[in-house]
């Protein structure tokens, strides 16, 4: 009782690809990532401006 098994899984994925279309869970999943990455960037005291910064190409 109060496991995820497959069906349940199945279920889940397909509400979310109704809600949300095919085509924004891809940029939904990288603003969750960059998301998580920041978390653990304050989590450790490092400074985000510098490890988020672009650097310059040539």
């Amino acid at each position: 009782m109060g496991g995820l098994g497959a069906p349940e899984i199945i279920l889940i994925i397909i509400a979310i690809l109704l809600l949300f279309g095919g085509k924004k869970i891809p940029e939904l999943m990288r603003g969750l990532g960059k998301g998580v990455k920041e978390f653990k960037d304050a989590q450790n005291g490092e400074n985000n401006s510098t490890s988020t910064e672009e650097k310059p190409k040539v």
